[in-house]
């Protein structure tokens, strides 16, 4: 069986080889197919003293091999057998390496031969990473389908918007029909109501025909309320002394947990040809017992042997800290190459809402001069203190293309009491002038599927349990309201909250792709193409390679905010005004390339509810 590790490194050019036209990881967990109707089984249970795997109607003995891991090759197997293992106690479960799932978690794992799909676009590259302009999307409720097959039938309108990279909310199975994915069981098995792993790798392949990047959110922080196949069999798999707020800890400092993982990470770049991953909530992965932590191992492999290509990790981190940011004097990631910046989404929710519960709330005292500085020098919360709070570390040094930017995504959306998107909450000129602010900063912006077009349709949580699990699941409705905010007077109990687990909860999450033709939603996506056109001309040019402390702050008026940025080879210089008033501004140098209204200059300061953003080449380019 080939391997898809074997390619040539980037030359000097930065140009990949070609990609094979079929790819397979070969996992040291689960099932592997061997060619010629042969699979081998393998599974780490070190607590177990016997192992037992179903298939065919049949039970084999699964022989052990040392070190807690078990084995076991047959012949006669092929693509598409049905199989599980039998604890001791005779339950039978899942592959926790499950390729792909008979109907859910509870059902039989698939036996699948990972290089039967043809890749279309062998000659693919991917984007530089200073290209990225994000756009995330719920699989589920992108299309009413909720599909990868249905899905790709919007990658071409999505191309031509100017997207460049789309962002997958987690796939890995997960309990039930629908979900947002964080509460994952299997996370080697795209979830089976989206469809096969060959639909998903159609999906992929499709999005990089029409040349779109595709980067996939991965949970390795806990599983989900569910469980996993591991628990209760594999004690050893959990951290005994600690939990996360979503469920039991991961154990790291298992050598074969690391593997399980890592292996997890190199599967989906590899496999699935995926240009990149997500990393969620990478605050909540501990490993205080490694040599190198689980985390800076991960970049490393990851760096190490996926190459010919590129490849892009990006993490979420509530601790606002630096050192996985770090870049070469080329501009290149030693192992990630961005991180989400919450802190400029929460000030700028303050400034466009005014709203300042839950998490927002220690943003309220200034909420434009913080944003000012998250877009300067990347995290506002910086070490300082702010409300008590000892939190972050400086990060001016690091290159603006470092921080992902948003002002919506699934969480700030989805866990407000009633799922209300932006466009719903903020004044429509101060919304275009976030929106300009947003695609045109150094920062790599991401937008919310549906926000391209003006989406006004409800995005809520959602889930699909029962019994004490799903009145469990309700009742914390009211608690994720009370941090994202949008907690209305009368609502007083989770009954006053949609219902998490019914179905209607989940349609009416679904994007009304049927609004995008009306006559307000093409102008939306029309000035949204004109920003991206821009930020590609005038932008983009200048983020390979950014020295230190890019961005200067202006001393202005509270409401105004006032920014140079020392890019490669030009100062591009936003002003912008969040007031209601006219202010003055400090002036700018150079071309003004966009403005909100159209026709400012700000030679005379700008008018409430505006901004300008302006380029000058350096004396170096001139």
């Amino acid at each position: 069986m080939s391997l898809t590790r074997d390619f040539t490194p980037f030359d000097s050019r930065n140009e990949p080889s070609a990609h094979p036209a079929r790819r397979a990881f070969p996992k040291s967990w689960g099932a592997e197919y061997l060619g010629n109707s042969e699979v081998s089984f393998r599974v780490w249970a070190p607590e177990i003293e016997r192992l037992r795997l179903r298939i065919h109607g049949r039970n084999r003995e699964m022989l052990p091999a040392g070190d807690g891991w078990f084995t076991l090759t047959t012949e006669g197997i092929e693509p598409g057998t049905h199989y599980q293992f039998i604890m001791p106690d005779g339950r039978l479960v899942a592959d926790p390496a499950s390729r792909a799932q008979g109907g859910g978690i509870d059902g039989p794992s698939l036996v699948v031969d990972p290089a039967h799909y043809h890749w279309s676009r062998r000659d693919w590259k991917g984007h530089a990473w200073e290209e990225a302009i994000l756009y995330e999307i719920h699989i589920g409720t992108f299309t009413k389908e909720g599909t990868f097959r249905a899905a790709m039938n919007r990658i071409e309108e999505l191309s031509a918007l100017g997207i460049t990279m789309l962002q997958i909310m987690p796939v890995g199975q997960f309990p039930g029909e629908r979900g947002w994915g964080y509460d994952g069981v299997l996370p080697y098995a795209p979830h089976h109501a989206y469809g096969s792993p060959d639909d998903m790798k159609a999906f992929i392949d499709a999005a990089h025909r029409h040349g779109l990047s595709v980067m996939l959110d991965v949970v390795y922080n806990h599983f989900g309320p569910r469980g996993s196949m591991f628990d209760p069999y594999v004690p050893s798999f959990f951290d005994p002394d600690r939990d996360t707020p979503w469920g039991p800890a991961i154990n790291f400092s298992q050598r074969q947990v690391r593997q399980f993982f890592i292996e997890n990470a190199l599967y989906w770049l590899e496999e699935y040809n995926l240009d990149g991953l997500r990393f969620d909530a990478v605050d909540q992965i501990v490993d205080d017992v490694a040599d190198m932590h689980f985390l800076a191992e991960l970049g490393e492999r990851v760096r190490r042997e996926v190459t010919g290509r590129r490849r892009h990790l990006v993490m979420e981190d509530h601790r606002n800290i630096t050192g996985y940011l770090e870049r070469n004097v080329a501009g290149e990631a030693f192992s990630y190459d961005a991180v989400w910046n919450h802190d400029v989404h929460h000030a700028a929710h303050v400034a466009a809402t005014g709203e300042t519960v839950g998490y927002v709330s220690t943003f309220a005292d200034n909420p434009v001069a913080h944003m000012a500085k998250g877009l300067a020098e990347g995290f506002v919360q910086q070490g300082q203190d702010l409300r008590g709070e000892q939190k972050g570390e400086p990060s001016g040094r690091l290159s603006p293309v470092a921080f992902v930017n948003f002002l919506q995504n699934h969480d700030q959306i989805g866990n407000r009491a009633e799922g209300e998107r932006l466009i719903s909450l903020a004044d429509p000129q101060m919304l275009r002038v976030m929106t300009a602010m947003l695609m045109l900063s150094p920062q790599i912006p991401m937008l919310f599927m549906g926000e391209d077009y003006g989406e006004r349709q409800a995005f809520r949580f959602f889930s699909d349990y029962s019994d004490a699990l799903a009145k469990a699941t309700w009742d914390n409705r009211i608690n994720e309201a009370a941090h994202f905010g949008g907690v209305p007077a009368h609502v007083l109990k989770p009954e006053d909250i949609a219902d998490p687990n019914d179905p209607r909860t989940f349609e009416g999450s679904k994007l009304q792709w049927e609004h995008s033709r009306d006559g307000d939603a093409v102008i939306f996506r029309t000035k949204l193409a004109e920003l991206i056109a821009k930020r590609r001309t005038h932008v983009i040019p200048g983020l390979r390679a950014v020295r230190p402390h890019s961005g200067q702050i202006f001393e202005t008026d509270r409401a105004v905010i006032a920014i140079d940025w020392q890019l490669a080879d030009r100062i591009l210089q936003l002003r912008a005004n969040l007031s209601g008033q006219r202010k003055w501004v400090p002036p700018v140098r150079g071309d003004i390339f966009h403005a909100e209204p159209w026709n400012l200059s700000a030679i005379e300061g700008l008018p409430g509810h505006s901004m300008i953003m302006a380029v000058s080449r350096t004396e170096r380019e001139r």
